[in-house]
């Protein structure tokens, strides 16, 4: 698609009420979405059941064997004999959904809730109807509309396990997971032999922070059926948060020989790029990440560019390449380790464009000013989202284009290949000078920046952050003047540092944390260190060359099977010896911390 066209799309989907969208970095998740496929096994039962008792004749057999083609999977068979009866009666409402069940088997998810709309509104009593278009709801992120589905099938059909599941699924996703349980409860005790809800319970317990419970009851999922590649998939996640990074590849790779279902095989794959990785086996892991860029993915990102798509095997000398920035601001920052590599590998005679974060813009195009840099846009489209480059007007002059990701297959494949240069990005110097005298301005001593979380919180990513209250020790760092890095509200914390440990953490002026990221890097670059867990600051001021040390999680995969962060070779790394085990590194940087600044008089 060319670039005058993706801005035509912009513009087009905001005038149909689509809004701008974020593309959800690519992550390991818990699995336990909402129960069976589109028109599943029983489903399919009772729908063929209900067009045996239909009184129009001439479209019953139609009807039937559009039953008998999805049973066997044939979805173009299946949407052709449903288009054939809706061409005899168009209000046929077991019609439209045949054709809502092809549609989505097809991917065509807009499609699909169109027609899922239409038959429910024809046959509002067919409670399956509202299970598969919750479902769809569901995978496509509309949450509240999917929880009024589920809820409905399950007054519906009280007593079906699979409705109980399916509701719990999606309040649990909106972080209400006491109310998940008290939901799964009756459920597991009218059904304690049913794998699925054994899963699902610990994915709600897993997701509140409580790993190992949630390991307790994907055993017992597993226990009951020891061929659910959900629960041993979802075992090896809790194994990999925990610290077992072997035991976790083992129960991913058993999972993927028990699945044939491609969507599973892809999630599946993704978490085994990331295991891959936490392994030390870098390339293989990269290898895997492509995984994320499958469109059988609901979630997944597309780019607008009709360009030919970059491989490894692809000659870049003399080409002008087109990147994209993808997953979220801090993984931008992270990735460009490899640019200097590109820009080299394409010589003189070729060009890089970037795209990416406009709050980024500015950074990247000073770091890398042979390279042409503007902001990517980002739209939801019939609940896709797409990812293109409006700035540039002509796109028939770029030779490949890639996600910036993707290119660590061919730079980044061990972690021997990372560069030991410290610092690619290049925060402005005369904004560097400024923050250097506006701390030195606040006292003597070394000034720390300081993060404690992230904003994106989507799910339960609050799990990889240790509570503010919990870096007592090292706020408690004598001669040390703390200085916030945090974005977002943070007054609350601020106040606790006050309240109950005497401590006033400077607050720059004049620098919004969120959004002034050129001057975030400049000030992150003045202090003599920065402490936090991995996030787009921090991220952003390891790039910048700034000294770092980060609060990891147990085989956390930026490592690389590593104890230390090849991507910044001036960084530390402490690390829990479990999940949410907090106390133990953060003692640690608190005791180096003392070391490297001791205090004086």
């Amino acid at each position: 698609m060319s670039a005058p066209l993706a801005a035509k799309s912009a513009t087009s989907t905001a005038a149909l009420g689509f809004p701008e969208a974020s593309a959800e970095p690519a992550r390991v998740r818990l699995s336990a979405p909402a129960a069976g496929e589109s028109g599943s096994g029983d489903a399919l039962k009772r729908l063929e059941a209900a067009v045996r008792d239909l009184k129009a004749l001439s479209i019953r057999p139609i009807l039937q064997q559009a039953v008998a083609a999805l049973r066997k999977d044939d979805v173009k068979a299946g949407t052709e004999l449903a288009l054939k009866a809706l061409g005899v009666d168009e209000r046929s409402g077991f019609g439209w959904y045949l054709l809502a069940i092809a549609r989505e088997r097809a991917g065509d998810f807009a499609g699909s809730l169109r027609c899922y709309e239409s038959a429910l509104a024809l046959i509002p009593d067919h409670a399956d109807v509202a299970n598969d278009l919750g479902r769809l709801a569901y995978r496509m992120g509309m949450k509240d509309t999917a929880e009024k589905l589920f809820a409905h099938f399950l007054r519906s059909r009280p007593d079906s396990f699979e409705a109980a599941n399916n509701l719990a699924c999606v309040i649990r996703d909106q972080g209400r997971f006491g109310e998940a349980v008290e939901i799964l409860k009756p459920a597991i005790l009218a059904r304690p032999a049913e794998a699925m809800l054994w899963n699902t319970l610990g994915t709600v317990v897993g997701e509140e922070g409580d790993t190992e419970a949630s390991r307790t009851f994907f055993d017992e999922a597993l226990r009951q059926n020891p061929a659910f590649a959900k629960a041993r998939y979802n075992r090896g996640n809790a194994r990999l948060m925990l610290g077992d990074v072997e035991g976790a590849f083992e129960d991913c790779e058993a999972a993927m020989t028990q699945t044939t279902a491609p969507d599973e095989m892809l999630m599946m794959r993704l978490a085994r790029s990331t295991i891959r990785m936490a392994l030390g086996q870098v390339g293989e892991g990269w290898d895997d990440y492509e995984a994320r860029l499958d469109p059988r993915f609901a979630d997944v990102t597309g780019f607008l560019c009709d360009r030919p798509r970059w491989t490894p095997e692809s000659d870049l000398a003399g080409r002008t390449l087109l990147m994209f920035g993808e997953q979220g601001l801090g993984d931008e920052a992270m990735f460009a380790n490899l640019i200097p590599d590109v820009i080299e590998a394409l010589g003189p005679d070729g060009r890089l464009i970037l795209a990416v974060e406009t709050r980024l813009v500015s950074l990247f195009q000073r770091s890398f000013p042979t390279a042409l840099v503007g902001p990517h846009g980002t739209w939801k489209v019939n609940g896709r989202t797409l990812r293109g480059a409006p700035f540039l007007d002509d796109m028939s002059r770029v030779d490949l284009w890639t996600p910036m990701a993707s290119l660590l297959r061919r730079f980044r494949r061990s972690p021997e290949a990372f560069p030991a240069a410290v610092g690619y990005l290049t925060p402005e110097s005369g904004r560097v000078s400024h923050w250097r005298g506006v701390l030195d301005a606040a006292g003597p001593g070394p000034k720390v920046g300081l993060l404690w979380k992230s904003l994106v919180s989507n799910g339960a990513r609050h799990r990889f952050f240790s509570p503010f209250e919990q870096w007592g020790p090292v706020l408690a760092t004598p001669g040390v003047t703390f200085v916030n890095l945090q974005y977002g509200d943070c007054a609350a914390e601020l106040e606790q540092a006050r309240g109950e440990l005497g401590l006033t953490i400077l607050q720059p002026p004049g620098i919004d944390l969120k959004q002034d990221l050129d001057d975030v890097a400049a000030l992150a670059c003045a202090l003599d260190l920065v402490v936090g867990p991995a996030n787009a600051t921090s991220s952003i001021a390891a790039a910048c060359g700034a000294p770092a040390w980060f609060l990891s999680t147990p085989a956390a995969w930026p490592r690389l099977g590593t104890d230390r962060l090849p991507w910044y070779p001036q960084a530390r790394a402490f690390s829990p010896p479990g999940f949410g085990q907090w106390a133990q590194p953060i003692g640690e940087m608190a005791k180096a911390l003392a070391e490297t600044f001791p205090a004086t008089g």
